[in-house]
């Protein structure tokens, strides 16, 4: 046996360290649900039954991680989105199919990854069009000509889309011209008959396969607006594309993303007493609040008003007071046996199985739901709903 070192007189061999528990993490958690996932994809086919769908996940898949909701996705006919690194990670996640980049390459050398990854991609200016016929490929892409319906966003004006097309059409390293456009009013009054008139007119007796319909018109204009391809964005998600005029509910929709945490403390007020910064908020009656371990650096609106909806213990009731970075407070005169601990629902579906949609939190505040999504904070856990290793609950 081997004798240990010898030390010096007075000096003892420090001991190994005890093990230190865990850090308790911060009661918040971002939950998608793969199966409403499922079932808004259902709902989109029932809506356009003879088109194709592409599966928007551009933003990250409108905040839910492209890796967390592409199995549940992969019923698809394709994926749409917008960076060429995220059409990166749809390949690598093993996906074969169509995958199409919205608003097209960026630069010349974008083509060369389209050409390797075979990356479908839309054309809506001159310069993108110069760049195909400068580029050395052997095989020939696959374009989505785009016409620019009113938007004024991205596109080639009516008068201007024909010759665009013709010279695509003439280019070698141009396999096939397909056809798109983006409704700026499917979701109001004013409606698509103006811009569907325009792409009718300018493109009837042209080739090529055609996508027209985003969500909201997908769900309210199916007929008029069917074609070989419908692009699903939000309808996805569990958002109504026309709230506040019909919501979740309406459309059949469930939410895909739930925004969960606890209440981390209790104040008890009385008649005139404040809450918050500003103290925007004063109790007319005695009454209790809970003080939630979410704010703005969460992604939570900090423009969210009094009032707006919440759920505690599965039980509806409302923000008062001033949004901080970190916590929020609400009211528990509706729920007398909440206290410390209790599950607070931002949005999504509560452990007692009530839904709070995200269109409802989004509009008091003057937003969308869309960018409460994708505003969700890299500090917030996420977790897939029946993964492996993921909690019941916050």
């Amino acid at each position: 046996m081997t004798a240990g070192p010898v030390l010096p007189m007075g000096v003892f061999p420090l001991s190994p360290p005890l093990p230190q528990p865990s850090p308790v993490p911060r009661p918040i958690l971002a939950t998608i649900h793969p199966e409403a996932l499922r079932h808004n994809l259902d709902r989109v086919r029932r809506s356009a039954l003879q088109s194709r769908v592409w599966a928007v996940v551009k933003a990250n898949a409108y905040g839910h991680g492209i890796e967390r909701v592409f199995d549940a996705l992969r019923g698809a006919d394709g994926f749409a989105l917008i960076d060429l690194a995220e059409a990166e990670r749809v390949r690598a996640l093993g996906w074969r199919g169509p995958v199409l980049l919205l608003e097209g390459v960026f630069e010349p050398r974008d083509l060369e990854l389209c050409s390797r990854l075979n990356l479908w991609h839309a054309v809506h200016c001159d310069e993108q069009i110069d760049w195909l016929a400068a580029h050395k490929t052997q095989v020939p892409h696959r374009v989505f000509l785009k016409m620019n319906s009113g938007m004024n966003r991205l596109g080639f004006t009516p008068d201007r889309l024909r010759t665009a097309w013709t010279r695509l059409s003439a280019l070698p390293q141009v396999d096939e011209v397909s056809l798109m456009m983006h409704f700026s009013d499917a979701d109001g009054a004013k409606g698509i008959e103006a811009a569907m008139r325009d792409f009718e007119r300018v493109t009837q007796d042209l080739p090529g396969e055609r996508s027209l319909a985003n969500s909201a018109a997908t769900l309210r204009h199916a007929d008029a607006t069917r074609a070989d391809w419908v692009r699903a964005g939000i309808v996805l998600y569990g958002g109504a594309p026309d709230y506040p005029e019909h919501d979740s509910a309406h459309w059949q929709l469930q939410p895909t993303m739930t925004l969960s945490t606890r209440l981390i403390g209790i104040q008890h007020l009385q008649p005139g007493d404040t809450v918050g910064y500003g103290s925007r908020f004063t109790a007319e009656v005695p009454m209790r609040i809970g003080v939630a371990a979410v704010g703005y650096a969460d992604g939570y609106p900090r423009h969210a008003p009094n009032g707006t909806p919440v759920l505690v213990d599965g039980v509806r009731t409302r923000v008062v007071g001033r949004v901080s970075m970190d916590m929020v407070t609400v009211d528990l005169t509706p729920v007398p046996g909440a206290g410390f601990g209790s599950e607070v629902t931002l949005w999504g579906r509560a452990a007692r199985g009530t839904v709070l949609p995200i269109d409802e939190v989004a509009h008091p505040a003057g937003t969308i739901g869309y960018e409460l999504m994708c505003a969700v904070a890299p500090r917030v856990p996420v977790v897939v709903e029946g993964a492996a290793g993921a909690p019941g609950g916050v």
